[in-house]
């Protein structure tokens, strides 16, 4: 198992986010998924996290994140999203006419945790530690 180790807390967080671009235009092509994963994973650095696997279809793209507890998942979205957009948008002049207020993607994102046991396992292991009868 692949464990963070802090000075008091052991984790192993992952996070399922997809992002997809303002009015759902399908404007990802393979090099600009290219490109994405490259800045993401610059970010992701930054933040102390790993992005563990990414990919995309012209209109959406996944990631999957390792980070730590310290780590708010929605200031690591925010960066995520403002660094690429910025830097997308810069790369590919012919978004300009599409994003001209500067926006790339849509302010919505869906964030899912990963990983660890099913819910039913934990539910059932939670019920089962109860203190022995005196």
């Amino acid at each position: 198992m692949d464990l963070r180790r802090g000075r008091h807390v052991v984790s192993q967080l992952h996070a399922h986010l997809v992002f997809v671009p303002k009015y759902r235009r399908r404007i990802f092509d393979a090099k600009a998924l290219a490109l994405l994963q490259s800045i993401f994973t610059e970010v992701c650095a930054d933040f102390d996290t790993k992005l563990v696997e990414f990919n995309g279809e012209p209109d959406h793209v996944h990631l999957l994140v390792e980070y730590p507890p310290q780590v708010a998942l929605s200031k690591l979205v925010n960066s995520l999203k403002g660094v690429s957009s910025r830097m997308l948008r810069k790369e590919r002049k012919d978004l300009a006419r599409i994003y001209w207020k500067g926006v790339l993607w849509s302010a919505s994102y869906f964030a899912g945790s990963v990983g660890g046991a099913p819910l039913s396992v934990l539910k059932q292991y939670i019920e089962n530690q109860r203190a022995p009868d005196h």
